[in-house]
């Protein structure tokens, strides 16, 4: 055995050449001592989601009752009431119902009494236990008119009883379809809510700062200045039915306008936002764009026409000619820079699973103008409006006079002043014009369109409608919902359509229910009350290190969230399963 002195005079007995091969060998043993353990570990390993992490979401806008019986009409509100509160159903992978607070639900064979049954370890986020007194309490909450809930319409004819502190049993007047789809309504705490008065119920605390049983739970609220809520933090609930979800903290930051929401993600101050056009996406710093799959979403914009507001519009042959008149593809290029799908009925076919109808208006400019001419709508000697000559007969005691009157082709477009929107109404006014019609376009605040279409005060109204996967078109389409605050927008009238509509949500078996809302369609189709245009996608931008952000279908955005405990920032190895 050399010596240590003998040792250290070794280098000297070498070549440089030789030093230099040692040397090298010696790093490659090194690295292969680090490397060969590392890629074992690796080799029976895999990378898993671990707890951690946080994100921030940006809108544009304000929370102001973050209450599942009063988050309607606010988009701040239903995103972030998605995440605190559960109801005993839930949207699952492709946008089908699953179970949330419910484990089971039993049907009676006449389709009139569902019975549902809780889960056994369901608590409030202040460690509570959720009983089946806390579900009647919502509902008879939401049933109750005094606490102006925007749910109440979808409670209306059903009793709600207890059986047991795990078991509650509602009873309907008439077999409803889509029943199952309402128990999606989050569930409300009766002992935080008991004692609100129905006058305090819109003012009370609780409302920004929520208790409920879904997989987050409310942290703090903080203010700006100026007195605005500037964000509102949520942390992951421990106890959630489902396992804790892996991201530790959500903050909801909150801004004046969509074009704050842009400028704080692209200088990185927030992880996500969802924009409100297409359009938004170019302002977007392409080294911080990751977009989602653009998902279907059944909801579409459509022109109805109010007969009851023009004469023109009364015609027929115009409704139709105004259908073929229009290149909605076009129209979905040049506002949505194609990011959506033409719609050719009131039930978007291929979101719904209702067939594509049989009745349609594909883009056929002459076809339009032979609609109007042998309707008898002509064009004056000058002018580049066409015009009809209408017999009016009036009768005034035992006389009957017959007149004539020239009507002039004219529609006015009202829609509201969304940017989208107004640029459809001009694209609109221009296809149409060249048809002979002279357009006009009325734009109005989100309060002004309100007001409109609560009057019925509009002769075309350019306006969207949502759906659900699983839809029950009755307020959009039946003769009884004409008036506020039905939302039968083009006073859609035709008594084979109301048979079908009252048959559909009765019909409990789905291929069946499919059958009657394919008729429907095409019965409504052929009286052209409405002209559908498109179905925008929807869009997600989010930051690349949240991860497993799945969109299955979604009827509406903030179901976005409906997975939220699956997505994971944080990462860890743990060793794989030995196989039997």
């Amino acid at each position: 055995m050399p010596s240590l002195d003998q040792f250290l005079h070794f280098p000297k007995m070498l070549s440089k050449k030789e030093r230099y091969l040692v040397v090298a060998l010696l790093i490659v043993a090194v690295i292969s001592f680090i490397y060969i353990p590392l890629n074992i570990y690796r080799h029976y390993t895999i990378v898993v989601p671990a707890h951690g992490g946080s994100f921030v979401e940006g809108v544009a806008g304000q929370p102001i009752s973050i209450n599942p019986l009063l988050a309607q009409t606010n988009d701040a509100d239903k995103d972030i009431a998605n995440l605190i509160y559960a109801g005993l159903m839930k949207y699952g992978e492709n946008g089908t119902l699953a179970y949330d607070m419910a484990k089971s639900h039993v049907i009676s064979g006449d389709g009139l009494t569902y019975t549902f049954t809780l889960k056994d370890n369901l608590v409030w986020h202040d460690g509570t236990p959720v009983t089946a007194d806390d579900v009647i309490f919502t509902i008879l909450t939401a049933q109750n008119p005094d606490y102006g809930s925007f749910q109440r319409i979808n409670w209306q004819g059903v009793d709600v009883a207890k059986v047991d502190d795990k078991t509650v049993v509602f009873k309907l007047k008439n077999r409803y379809a889509q029943f199952l789809n309402n128990c999606t309504l989050g569930i409300m705490p009766r002992h935080i809510w008991e004692s609100v008065s129905p006058s305090n119920f819109n003012l009370y605390a609780k409302n920004l700062a929520p208790i409920g049983a879904g997989p987050y739970k409310f942290n703090k609220l903080r203010r700006d200045s100026s007195g605005n809520v500037a964000s509102v933090e949520l942390l992951s609930f421990k106890e959630y039915y489902d396992g804790e979800p892996y991201i530790s903290k959500v903050t909801f930051q909150f801004f004046g306008s969509e074009n704050e929401v842009i400028k704080s993600y692209n200088e990185n101050r927030i992880d996500a936002f969802s924009p409100s056009s297409p359009k938004i996406v170019d302002s977007v710093k392409p080294q911080n764009l990751v977009v989602t799959d653009e998902i279907k979403i059944p909801r579409y914009f459509a022109v109805f026409f109010n007969q009851n507001k023009s004469q023109a519009l009364s015609d027929k042959s115009v409704r139709v000619a105004l259908n073929y008149a229009t290149d909605k593809k076009t129209i979905l290029d040049g506002v949505l820079s194609g990011k959506g799908s033409i719609v050719d009925s009131p039930l978007i076919s291929g979101i719904t699973g209702i067939p594509n109808p049989t009745v349609r208006y594909d883009y056929d400019a002459e076809k339009a103008k032979a609609e109007l001419e042998k309707a008898d709508w002509t064009f004056p000697a000058e002018g580049n409006a066409r015009q009809k000559e209408i017999k009016v007969t009036q009768t005034s005691g035992k006389k009957t006079t017959t007149t004539t009157e020239t009507v002039n082709l004219s529609v006015e477009i009202t829609t509201s002043n969304w940017p989208e929107l107004v640029s459809v109404a001009a694209a609109l006014k221009e296809q149409w014009e060249k048809l002979g019609v002279f357009v006009s376009i009325k734009t109005l605040s989100l309060a002004e369109l309100q007001q409109a279409i609560k009057d019925r005060s509009y002769e075309a109204l350019l306006f969207g409608e949502v759906l659900s996967v699983d839809p029950d078109p009755f307020s959009f389409w039946h003769s009884s919902q004409k008036k506020d605050p039905g939302l039968n927008l083009a006073l859609y009238d035709n008594k084979n359509a109301d048979k079908l509509l009252e048959d559909a949500r009765e019909t409990l078996d789905n291929d069946a229910r499919i059958s009657k809302y394919a008729s429907l369609q095409n019965t409504i189709l052929a009286d052209a009350p409405a002209l559908f245009l498109y179905s925008p996608y929807y869009l997600y931008i989010h930051s690349s290190r949240i991860k497993n952000i799945v969109l299955s279908p979604i009827s509406i955005p903030p179901e976005r969230f409906d997975n939220t405990g699956k997505w994971y920032i944080d990462t860890q190895r743990v060793f794989k399963k030995s196989e039997k």
